[in-house]
């Protein structure tokens, strides 16, 4: 898996700040032992120009990957402390080249390699002034296997999202094919139901058909029978 571009930025700036720091140093031993330093004043002017641009270039880098929710809290708040530290030692860096403040010796002794303010000939963190807690006392090698694990767990996350989101999408499709079928289903009764509706008039209409015709035969069978009565009645002998 390739390393978070930010990361790869930050170890970048983090050895611009390193290198800045052994240049000052060097520039300062010129100056005391009487050397000319404009050289190297010229190159520390640049590095901590370009150092300012990497401090701001990793700010704006945070400020669009939080923006974007691709980091966890804990790790924004975490890149978002090293970049603080990362202003504190420019800061520590222009007041040396502007001789207003004096770094300490062990720091020099430490930046220059020497096993004078290390133990085991393991260098520290240089240019780390105030660190979290969960980065006091590591090396370089072990920040970045940190960032690495913190990294690897966040990407599982997002693996075990995804694979989730997936499902729901699955299930998501199925209902609605589920709901296609239904909605057929329904269209088909209505149908049905409609073409009932239809005969049901049809035959209530013949039902009153028949019952008027009915009326009406009975009448004249009524009408025929009095008819006959009068008849009879007529020819009967007085």
């Amino acid at each position: 898996m390739s390393q978070d571009p930010w990361l790869q930025n930050y170890d970048a700036t983090c050895r611009l700040a390193q290198e800045t720091a052994e240049n000052i140093h060097v520039r300062n031993r010129q100056q005391r032992t009487g050397g000319n330093p404009a050289k190297i004043n010229m190159t520390l002017r640049a590095s901590l120009q370009k150092l300012k641009q990497n401090i701001a270039q990793l700010k704006e880098g945070l400020l669009r990957a939080s923006s974007s929710r691709r980091l966890m809290q804990s790790e924004a708040d975490r890149r978002q402390n090293l970049i603080d530290d990362l202003l504190t030692r420019e800061k520590q860096l222009n007041a040396t080249f502007k001789g207003d403040f004096m770094e300490p010796e062990p720091s020099r002794s430490t930046l220059m390699g020497s096993g004078a303010g290390s133990s085991g000939g393991v260098v520290a963190n240089p240019w780390l002034v105030n660190e979290s807690e969960e980065t006091t006392g590591l090396t370089f090698g072990e920040i970045k296997q940190q960032q690495q694990r913190i990294i690897e767990v966040q990407d599982a996350g997002l693996d075990a999202l995804a694979a989730v989101i997936s499902r729901q999408k699955i299930m998501g499709r199925e209902i609605g094919n589920e709901l296609d079928e239904q909605n057929e289903i329904i269209d088909d009764l209505s149908h049905l139901v409609d073409k009932t509706d239809d005969r049901i008039r049809n035959e209530t209409r013949r039902v009153k058909l028949v019952e008027t015709k009915s009326a009406s035969c009975g009448m004249l069978v009524v009408i025929v029978l009095l008819l006959i009565a009068i008849v009879v009645i007529a020819a009967w002998p007085v």
